[in-house]
């Protein structure tokens, strides 16, 4: 097993009692999700949907957490709650650089990972 830089898949394995498919299938519909929750989050910040915002930043975090990326869940829990707030809206941007940044980094360490599942 390659070495974990973003992900920590010890919850995934308890969820999914460590079955090898139902893992994979969960990884492959992170590996999908991310793509559409960065162009969300980007979409709507960019056309001050803040609400809508928010929103996606709940069902990512959901993501996010169930492949053990446990810092990142609660920052978009936080963007979360500053968009329902409409609050420290020049830092929304970041929130979302964060997301892509660490979400990309953890898609190829999990596309690799895959390989030798």
């Amino acid at each position: 097993m390659p070495d974990l830089k973003y992900t920590d898949l010890t919850y995934l394995k308890e969820v999914t009692g460590g079955e090898t498919e139902f893992m994979k299938d969960m990884i492959n519909i992170f590996i999908e999700q991310v793509p559409e929750f960065i162009e969300n989050m980007e979409n709507h910040n960019n056309n001050g949907n803040y609400i809508d915002l928010g929103k996606e930043a709940h069902k990512a975090k959901s993501s996010v957490i169930i492949l053990g990326m446990n810092e990142l869940g609660v920052k978009m829990k936080e963007l979360q709650i500053l968009t329902e707030k409409n609050e420290a809206v020049s830092s929304y941007l970041s929130y979302i650089d964060e997301f892509k940044t660490q979400c990309n980094g953890a898609v190829k360490e999990l596309q690799e990972l895959m390989v030798s599942l």
